[in-house]
């Protein structure tokens, strides 16, 4: 007989179970959406140097200053949310209200005054992004991660949401990095068949957050199922001062990791995403060919999301994430090796590509399992701010990856003008796509050597129940 519908199910660990299937493709909608957006971003100091005639310096000044400037309110956003009312609701009723604007900031990105003058146009790419990343995809991605660690008490099931995000983002990734080149040259390949791109972008991202939404705003939550049972729910945290959190934060050895983790990788991701095309243009000699790339990676993607669980079951966290990352420093050095072959390069990131498909499942797990660790150590959970804190080390990374990108341009004596890549252009070029991953990704193993939460969860989460029926 089939699984009736109203069927308790209940964890190896004993928790049970409330998630549906409907509820993961919403939830991977609503990821998709948000990678579709923090993507497009890493596509804009192409479009802004190579498509719009903007300095590269400027370009680069102007991005990090966005980033850091974005990165404070992931903080003042998870603190706001930690302490708003609303319930489980909460979370999901900022995806409602940020919809529409969520698609005509992402169409204004593209419509850059460039013949105003460069100064009105880094004017107009720092407001653009400010009002994209820093307002609109921090009040949706800070109680949208949120989600993870209050919708389900299983861990199973916290770890399909992991999955499910891990598909949603890199999927996004994928679209981008394969799509935007050769559709953008379809159209026409001038500012204007960008911002028709950015229409399509802006389109496609609002449905999936009104589907996300009307998904979420009916969904019912562990602690719904806890009050039908008549089991006392847990109460709303008790506001924390913010400088209080902060210093418990901090003082949260595995949560100071995990935003470590964030800012490096955030770092590599912001190079990978512009580094791609400017290695196909200027080393192959046609942007069009990192659409080749991108689709090598696409079917390593595929192939990784699949084995992602069992991967991750028999490895567990901490050595599942270890593995990714030597994993990916292994061709970054090959590719240092044969800079110029580019069945090699493509070889290089299918492998990569697979490889770090479980560490990207474990995003979340990280920061959830960084969030028992404050509820055993101060009593206090503080959910959404210690992911908005974690999206800060993203925001900064990712901010720092643009000035990086572009101080390498700036040493190589970059020229969009040039119809082939001088010595240093190219250098420059070698030195953020292969040189720089390869040391990224060696420090960061190195860093989480350190973390070594993971078999000491089991014994804590015992302590805080035995504290709570204690009170």
């Amino acid at each position: 007989m089939g699984r009736g519908k109203d069927e308790v199910r209940y964890d190896a660990d004993g928790a049970r179970r409330v998630m549906r299937k409907r509820d993961y493709m919403a939830d991977f909608g609503g990821q998709l959406g948000l990678g579709l957006m923090a993507n497009l971003v890493g596509q804009l100091t192409y479009f802004y140097t190579d498509k719009v005639g903007m300095a590269v310096g400027g370009v680069g000044v102007v991005m990090m200053i966005a980033k850091i400037l974005d990165a404070f309110t992931d903080v003042i956003v998870g603190n706001m949310v930690d302490h708003s009312k609303g319930g489980n609701k909460k979370y999901y009723s900022w995806m409602f209200r940020m919809a529409i604007p969520a698609a005509i900031v992402i169409i204004l990105m593209f419509t850059v005054p460039i013949q105003a003058g460069q100064t009105a146009a880094l004017i107009y790419v720092l407001v653009t992004n400010l009002l994209l990343t820093a307002v609109i995809y921090t009040m949706i991605a800070t109680p949208f991660g949120a989600v993870m660690i209050v919708r389900t008490n299983s861990l199973s099931e916290r770890s399909s949401i992991g999955l499910f995000r891990a598909v949603g983002n890199y999927g996004a990734g994928m679209i981008v990095a394969i799509a935007t080149i050769p559709v953008t040259n379809i159209l026409g390949g001038t500012q204007n068949a960008w911002i028709k791109y950015g229409v399509i972008i802006g389109a496609v991202t609002l449905l999936l957050f009104l589907i996300c939404y009307n998904n979420g705003r009916k969904a019912k939550f562990a602690s719904d199922y806890e009050q039908e049972e008549s089991v006392e729910a847990p109460e709303e945290e008790e506001n924390v001062p913010f400088t209080e959190a902060m210093g418990m934060l901090l003082h949260n050895k595995y949560w100071v990791i995990v935003l470590l983790f964030n800012l490096i990788t955030s770092i590599s991701s912001a190079v990978a995403a512009s580094s791609g095309t400017y290695y196909a243009k200027w080393i192959f000699g046609n942007d069009n060919l990192v659409a080749i790339t991108g689709t090598a990676g696409m079917l390593a993607t595929v192939i990784g999301f699949i084995l992602s669980k069992p991967i991750i079951a028999k490895l567990g966290v901490t050595k599942t994430v270890q593995l990714g990352l030597l994993g990916a420093a292994v061709p970054a050095l090959i590719r240092c090796l044969f800079p110029t072959n580019f069945i090699v390069n493509v070889t290089c990131s299918l492998f990569a590509s697979f490889i770090q498909i479980p560490l990207m499942c474990l995003y979340g797990v990280l920061t959830a399992m960084a969030v028992d660790y404050n509820e055993w150590k101060y009593d206090k959970k503080l959910v959404a701010m210690s992911g908005g804190a974690i999206g800060f080390g993203s925001k900064v990374g990712n901010g720092l990856g643009s000035v990086i990108l572009t101080a390498f341009l700036s040493i190589g004596a970059y020229d969009a003008t040039l119809e082939v890549a001088s010595t240093s252009m190219r250098y420059a070029i070698y030195g953020f796509s292969n040189y720089l991953p390869l040391i990224i990704n060696v420090v960061m193993f190195l860093i989480f050597t350190r973390f070594d939460l993971e078999k000491k969860l089991p014994q804590m989460r015992e302590e805080v129940a035995a504290r709570k029926a204690a009170k």
